[in-house]
């Protein structure tokens, strides 16, 4: 199996093309798809995204519960003692910086926007911990601002898919934002976020069951690759290998 999957040449037309017919799919597969972590309101969705950098959104719902109830607004984290939030939420990656960061963004909203979560995604970057891919996130699902926010999962997606071959989060958002519907920005990123986390997985994706094999060039250079050796070993369902490793599940 290839190390990664070159991208054929393909006209900005075409790829438009392409993009319309990915999200028919994704429209049909992930009608009503939105985040997993489990929250109420913009203040606890903010919270929830900051802890779930290399982490799992599985594992920031475990600890949310017993946080929010001891920290129900921004005014409350905000006289918190960073050790008291560690001990909260010291099953996550990186707990003590994320402990610190939540006390000081609780204390920014509080001093600066009194008490509310600001629902600018410039704004918002300015709060402690919460760089673009958060704020886009935040923005987005709590305040309706349209954005394609980059994770591990989107990224991956969108290489395969040949839809970018950008590397940083921010220009892989841009190149996507270029190629679908503004109105379904926000549906984009949290349908790949599902995609790439349930279908099109870091290792042995499961291409077999794809509904985006049809228009995946990394789905159809694996079958022309296995029939041209004619190889019994590997199958699609096997997948095609990403070109760069995926070191978290930053949901």
């Amino acid at each position: 199996m290839p190390a990664a999957t070159p991208c054929p040449q393909e006209s900005r037309q075409a790829k438009r093309q392409r993009a319309r017919r990915i999200l028919a799919a994704l429209l049909a597969t992930y009608q009503d798809a939105k985040t997993e972590l489990r929250h109420e309101n913009p203040f606890q969705l903010l919270v929830a995204t900051v802890l779930s950098a290399q982490s799992t959104d599985k594992g920031v719902n475990r600890v949310t519960p017993e946080l929010f109830a001891r920290w129900p607004t921004p005014g409350a984290l905000a006289k918190a003692r960073p050790e008291a939030v560690e001990g909260v939420i010291k099953t996550l990656g990186l707990f003590r910086t994320k402990a610190r960061n939540l006390v000081a963004l609780a204390q920014a909203l509080v001093e600066t926007y009194g008490g509310e979560v600001p629902p600018d995604p410039r704004e918002l970057q300015k709060l402690p911990g919460v760089g673009w891919k958060t704020a886009t996130v935040v923005a987005g699902a709590a305040f309706g601002v349209p954005g394609i926010a980059v994770d591990t999962h989107v990224s991956r997606v969108a290489r395969r898919l040949c839809l970018s071959e950008a590397k940083s989060p921010p220009k892989i958002g841009r190149d996507l934002e270029a190629l679908f519907p503004k109105s379904r920005w926000i549906f984009v990123h949290h349908a790949m976020v599902l995609h790439g986390r349930y279908v099109c997985t870091a290792r042995k994706p499961k291409c077999a069951r794809c509904p985006l094999a049809p228009h995946c060039p990394s789905y159809h250079s694996l079958v022309n690759t296995l029939a041209e050796t004619g190889s019994t070993r590997a199958s699609p369902s096997a997948g095609p290998t990403s070109s760069t490793s995926d070191s978290s599940q930053n949901t």
